[in-house]
């Protein structure tokens, strides 16, 4: 059986399993080390307070996860976030990551975002490919803005826009306090799209 569903505490090494040779191997991650499953799954659970952070499971295995969190401190920025998404090798190119960041960003417009960020270290064609598939808009470049395997390293960024801009906005309802009702439909519907 394959479902979108939430992440938890115990999803901490399967998820590892996925992020640590990006760690390791590749600089699309600015992460240095890997962290442990016990510091993992305190993340996780930390995420989960105010935004979503979900995987996407075939046969009891993490197939891709994919995840919100703060933009930045300001409260100003409140209602903005930023968006990742990690897939298993063997589940690149199934729909998966547009089934996680879809049901994502639906969730995150019901809580009352208005920008979702997408931070793209580059070069990385696959990836903006995916997310300007995806609706987000290139806006800017940082350049050399980090050092990692042995190189300064540019970072793009791309937004999605998510809700109206209205003024006098409510402050984003945390995920722990948002009524979940309709998740399963949400999650039934994104799965189903994705290829078996």
């Amino acid at each position: 059986m394959s479902t979108i569903r939430l992440a938890n505490e115990n999803d901490a090494g399967g998820i590892l399993a996925i992020y640590a040779p990006y760690i390791e191997n590749t600089s699309y991650t600015f992460e240095i080390e890997v962290p442990s499953i016990e510091a993992f799954a305190e993340r996780i659970n930390n995420y989960l307070i105010n935004w979503p952070w979900l995987v996407y499971e075939v046969k009891g295995m993490i197939a891709g996860y994919a995840y919100a969190t703060r933009y930045r401190e300001r409260a100003a920025y409140q209602w903005s976030v930023e968006a990742s998404v990690y897939i298993h090798d063997d589940y690149q190119r199934s729909g998966i990551a547009r089934a996680l960041y879809t049901s994502l960003f639906e969730i995150l417009k019901k809580q009352g975002f208005r920008n979702v960020y997408a931070v793209i270290n580059l070069p990385n064609d696959k990836s903006v490919e995916f997310h300007e598939s995806c609706g987000f808009k290139y806006f800017a470049t940082y350049e050399k803005v980090g050092y990692k395997s042995g190189k300064w390293k540019d970072v793009g960024w791309w937004r999605l826009s998510i809700n109206d801009y209205a003024d006098e906005p409510a402050a984003p309802v945390k995920f722990s306090l948002l009524n979940r009702d309709f998740l399963p439909l949400l999650f039934k519907e994104k799965s189903d799209a994705v290829k078996k």
